[in-house]
């Protein structure tokens, strides 16, 4: 790896922390870029809110990443800023990527539903899911930007729920990745297998860092998906998505692990060593699976004749805007027979201790008898 963990909190982005990031932080940021590289407004939200790109390096490779494309999944834009601080220290991979590549950076694609922190846009539109009939002002930036640019290669950064678990393990899946389908028979094209082979090697360094914590994303074929789509127009596409590590609900840990997947992408693709990374090993890693509650609680029978014998409960928190303070709210997700799920924090009722411990949380109330 080309940069250690302490070198990484040196050049950590330290205005930004939390999941609720929003557009003007992002303004500051550009901001304090200006004289050093290429900013732009390429248009605005449904909301009339700017939406910038920062454009850096000089090389004949051009790579466009975009991140919050979805308000609430702000992982990556952290990650980003980060990778913008360590690309202008000028350590020679920073130079050596900055000589061999152009990059093109989105930071925030949706300031308005990062505003109120939503998935959608202001018009309730998944940006997502408008790759072709482009209905949106958001969706009509990206495409402007990528027709206009012609990149060589996209990075599509995104964020994940708690409840995914990578193959039937108990890891969470930390990271993952997905080279999207280009048809729905979700064949190998030339430049799929390159998104392939660039995953490998970002699964490669993080296994050292998270092993086990890193899976392969749902492959349905769907033209509407901005990854999907581009991919369709042979350029390799990478869906990058920041999950769940262990204590993290603010997510600065994944941010870190993000950040190094990102320098190791771009390290790859300006040393042009794609074909070291077979192909194939993109199939060895382990497609991602819905396990996860934020909370089990096993042998809910104990608690009183409200559970079934043997049933367990699963609580999930809703992420929730108030003012500007995102909170984790308990929600009672499901119960009954959760024989192979998993919690990231489990209580035993046949536990003493672990029945006293729970009695004492605030989401007692929603499962007492």
């Amino acid at each position: 790896m080309s940069i250690t963990p302490s070198h990484y909190n040196t050049i950590k982005e330290n205005s930004v922390y939390g999941r609720y990031v929003v557009n003007e932080q992002i303004l500051d940021f550009l901001s304090r870029n200006e004289d050093r590289h290429q900013v732009k407004t390429i248009g605005s939200s449904v909301q009339g809110r700017p939406i910038k790109s920062l454009q850096m390096g000089a090389g004949p490779i051009k790579v466009l990443m975009w991140s919050q494309m979805h308000g609430n999944e702000s992982t990556t834009t952290k990650a980003v800023l980060d990778l913008v601080n360590f690309l202008n220290e000028g350590t020679s991979v920073a130079e050596s990527i900055l000589k061999h590549c152009t990059l093109l950076i989105i930071p925030m694609l949706n300031p308005d539903g990062a505003s109120v922190y939503t998935r959608v846009n202001a018009n309730q539109v998944d940006l997502n899911r408008d790759a072709q009939e482009r209905t949106q002002p958001e969706s009509v930036v990206l495409r402007g930007v990528f027709d206009a640019f012609q990149p060589d290669y996209c990075l599509n950064l995104h964020d994940q729920r708690t409840i995914f678990n990578v193959g039937l393990t108990d890891k969470p899946a930390t990271v993952s990745f997905l080279a999207p389908a280009h048809d729905p028979e979700r064949s190998i094209s030339k430049t799929r297998g390159v998104s392939m082979q660039l995953v490998v090697a970002m699964n490669q360094l993080l296994q050292k860092m998270i092993p086990g914590q890193v899976g392969r994303y749902d492959d349905a074929f769907n033209a509407n998906c901005i990854g999907d789509s581009f991919q369709m127009l042979n350029v390799p596409t990478i869906l990058f998505e920041s999950g769940h590590y262990p204590g993290d609900y603010e997510r600065e840990r994944t941010r870190e692990y993000i950040f190094y997947a990102l320098l190791k992408v771009l390290e790859v693709i300006s040393e042009n060593n794609i074909d070291a990374y077979p192909q194939q090993a993109y199939f060895d890693i382990p497609e991602n699976g819905k396990l996860f509650y934020d909370i089990l609680i096993k042998n809910a029978q104990v608690l009183g004749e409200k559970w079934g014998d043997g049933e367990a409960i699963g609580i999930l928190y809703v992420e929730t805007l108030k003012g500007n303070t995102l909170e984790f709210v308990p929600s009672l997700a499901k119960s009954g027979k959760l024989d192979g799920c998993f919690g990231h924090k489990t209580y035993d009722c046949l536990n003493e201790a672990e029945r006293e411990e729970l009695r004492q949380q605030s989401f007692y109330q929603l499962i007492k008898a």
